[in-house]
């Protein structure tokens, strides 16, 4: 049982409290999910750039990250540190480059997530007391999404807390299980995907990325995995204009939708949504089993 929250704004002058409504969603879904919580935020488009959100258990090792990898690629590199990750913005033209080297001269770091526009923040503990370590009230953007963790397929640590991101401004939650992410995982590896951990999470996340990849919209990925992923799932994923949501055929994991002129929002329960400015006029539905929905800009 783990808890799932999303928030896409369609009102921009609501931007701002994107980080303090989140929050609030994520709150209300600690008792489903109380060992780990993360979330993932997309702020504004900053053309030719890149965000690369890394982890570690020390935070005192940040310190002169930003200048020895911008002295390795050859530009300009900026950080920002919130506790244990850290964001850096660098061209991104040298995105691919400066994945590397963190791999192979900077392993005490872990890549969370790549992109224009995503940061991703996650960690081992109480789902409020993670949002509050990170700031997440304080974050403006687009769209986010949220989930807390009940584990029951692999460790409790922060590799294994949601969100997981295998593509660029990807990344995905989910509540469930699947059955065959063992085969999967093998499958995408021999097509060249990497795994961090033995979460069946990761292992959709990483299908996603191929199919889109192969050339896929996310829809038609989402489409595809009906056929291809057993198990019981309800997944939410981000992208870089905004996310969609999937409930596998049986549809046993609670949803819910709400839609009004501002935003769109999901929860696991609706006790996710009901500090949500205008709820009570909105649009409030159950996702239907083996329905693909995605908003975006």
């Amino acid at each position: 049982m783990c808890g799932i929250v999303g928030l896409f704004i369609k009102d921009k002058a609501l931007e701002p409290q994107l980080g303090k409504l989140l929050a609030g969603m994520l709150a209300t879904m600690c008792d489903r999910g109380p060992d780990s919580a993360g979330f993932a935020v997309y702020g504004s488009d900053e053309s030719g750039s890149c965000k690369i959100t890394v982890q570690s258990p020390d935070p005192a090792l940040f310190s002169g990250l930003d200048a020895a990898l911008g002295d390795a690629l050859g530009a300009e590199v900026q950080m920002t540190v919130r506790d244990t990750h850290a964001v850096l913005r660098l061209d991104a033209a040298l995105a691919d480059k400066a994945r590397q080297l963190l791999r192979e001269k900077y392993p005490q770091f872990r890549v969370m997530g790549v992109g224009e526009r995503i940061e991703i923040y996650k960690e081992v503990g109480y789902p409020t007391g993670v949002a509050e370590r990170f700031g997440l009230s304080s974050m403006s953007g687009s769209h986010g999404i949220g989930h807390t963790r009940m584990a029951t397929e692999s460790a409790v640590t922060t590799m294994g807390a949601h969100p997981f991101s295998t593509g660029s401004d990807q990344c995905l939650v989910h509540n469930g299980s699947l059955s065959n992410h063992n085969n999967l995982r093998r499958e995408l590896k021999h097509g060249g995907m990497t795994f961090e951990t033995e979460n069946d999470t990761e292992v959709a996340a990483a299908y996603l990325t191929a199919q889109m990849d192969s050339g896929l919209s996310l829809g038609d990925a989402l489409q595809k995995g009906l056929k291809d992923l057993d198990g019981f799932y309800t997944f939410v994923v981000g992208t870089r204009d905004g996310f969609g949501v999937l409930r596998d055929p049986i549809a046993c994991k609670p949803a819910v939708l709400a839609e009004t002129d501002q935003y769109v929002a999901f929860g696991s329960e609706y006790r996710a949504l009901v500090g949500l400015p205008g709820i009570d006029g909105a649009k409030v539905w159950e996702p239907e089993p083996a329905t693909v929905y995605f908003w975006g800009r």
